[in-house]
């Protein structure tokens, strides 16, 4: 089982996870803001519990996106740091099949194949999207993350949308349970980097409204 660290910080929550051979330890609270001054003290706290040392990480996973600008510039600076200092590698995670793999531990954990398509709140009007399918323990990415609106989400008859924004069904979030889950298959099929390329998945070149937008988006919200 391997002793693995892996943390996520893209939404509003900061979720934590060690593992240490078949025992994990696991922290949520909130994120955003507060994840910059707090993940490192609380992934040095849960690794404590756990007995185990930076060095002796098999490979830290980390959520690298889509997601919130800010959460996800936290957590490859904290994983690549972290990865530096002890010498170990990193796993990179696409947010969007650790939502995929949150809701099938949390609904679909009788069923050995189904595919879903993953959503997470983009803020200003839009959705971050990917598809995936499970089958037989794998995971295979169907559709690349990307940006959308809302009105122009399709979705086939056999496909369950999850994740943490209308329309998804079930709702699931990235959790650092969910990439030490993800990460026997990642590691196995080779993708652990070293921590110089601990890079965020950024799918939107804007970051945020100009104030006129903002302005103009509260003045049609008051009439319709």
């Amino acid at each position: 089982m391997g002793k693995l660290l892996a943390f996520d910080t893209g939404t509003e929550w900061m979720s934590i996870a060690v593992q240490n051979g078949s025992q994990q330890w696991q922290y949520q609270g909130e994120g955003v803001a507060r994840s910059s001054a707090e993940l490192i003290p609380r992934v040095l706290a849960l690794l404590r519990q756990a007995n185990v040392s930076l060095h002796e990480l098999d490979a830290i996973g980390f959520g690298n996106g889509p997601g919130s600008f800010t959460g996800l510039r936290t957590a490859c600076s904290v994983a690549q740091g972290l990865a530096f200092g002890a010498n170990v590698p990193v796993l990179p995670m696409d947010s969007l099949l650790a939502v995929a793999e949150e809701a099938r531990f949390t609904a679909f954990a009788s069923t050995t194949s189904f595919t879903v398509k993953a959503v997470l709140d983009a803020r200003m009007n839009e959705l971050y999207v990917g598809t995936y399918a499970f089958d037989a323990g794998i995971w295979t990415r169907r559709e690349a993350p990307h940006l959308i609106q809302p009105d122009h989400l399709q979705v086939e008859s056999a496909i369950t949308v999850v994740g943490n924004i209308a329309p998804a069904t079930v709702v699931a979030l990235p959790t650092a349970a969910a990439i030490l889950r993800l990460a026997p298959q990642f590691l196995a099929q080779g993708h652990a980097v070293a921590a110089e390329y601990a890079y965020p998945l950024y799918i939107r070149n804007k970051v945020a409204q100009t104030t006129a937008e903002r302005a103009a988006e509260r003045l049609h919200a008051r009439t319709v």
